[in-house]
């Protein structure tokens, strides 16, 4: 047998042999240990689960994530604010222009209420006329008409060049004088020619040489550019 490895409570020096010894004790300690756990022959054994373990991160990761989310979000509000601003340049941009277009609106809107309110005050005031179809209601609608744009003349001095020039006919025509063998004859009840009638046509009459209205109104326009007024005309003029 070997010789006793302790002396007095000290330990001496273990050999080789020694060491094995020791080592082949702890195997089959925990080889004992391993068995008893295995359950016997036709047994179960249940057990519970092992929770499952957190995972633990760092406050690098922490850090880098939130710096990540971080950064997104000031490239999304970058990217409105860009957004708006191009918005906000445009609207700057035709701004001058929509409030030009809003004021010439205002401007035309005001100007045509005003002129309807003075047709309508007008058409209050001088409720309109009715002319008879002849001589004496020609004059009288064509005067109405020449007061408006003071222009000069009475119903005598009218009516007596009338009667000289056309004896009241409204489709009288000259194709013998001056005029008829330039081409340009003169028409209507005051035989007034083409050019003369177009350059002194009043607003309001009809473009027609042979209306009598029209003709006794750019005839007596004509008149007193010319000769201060038609009472002043005694002969062809």
């Amino acid at each position: 047998m070997p010789k006793n490895i302790f002396t007095r409570g000290r330990s001496l020096p273990l050999n080789r042999k020694h060491k094995i010894a020791v080592a082949g004790v702890g195997t089959l300690g925990a080889a004992a240990v391993a068995l008893t756990a295995v359950p016997a022959s036709g047994q179960t054994t249940t057990s519970e689960a092992a929770p499952t373990a957190k995972v633990a991160y760092s406050t690098e990761q922490i850090q880098d994530v939130h710096a990540g989310v971080t950064g997104q979000l000031a490239g999304a509000s970058q990217k409105v604010a860009s957004i708006e601003a191009k918005q906000e340049a445009a609207t700057t941009a035709t701004s001058p222009k929509k409030a030009a277009a809003e004021k010439a609106a205002e401007k035309r809107t005001a100007k045509e209420s005003t002129s309807r309110s003075a047709e309508r005050a007008e058409a209050k005031q001088s409720p309109k006329k009715s002319y008879a179809d002849n001589l004496d209601g020609w004059i009288r609608e064509a005067r109405d008409i020449m007061k408006k744009h003071d222009i000069p003349g009475t119903y005598e001095g009218i009516h007596r060049n009338i009667i000289r020039e056309s004896s009241g006919n409204p489709k009288a025509i000259n194709d013998w004088d001056i005029n008829a063998i330039n081409g340009i004859p003169s028409k209507g009840l005051l035989q007034v020619i083409p050019p003369t009638f177009e350059a002194y046509h009043v607003p309001g009459t009809s473009k027609n040489i042979y209306d009598p209205v029209a003709n006794i109104a750019a005839a007596c326009n004509y008149a007193a550019d010319k000769y201060g007024t038609m009472d002043n005309v005694d002969s062809a003029y």
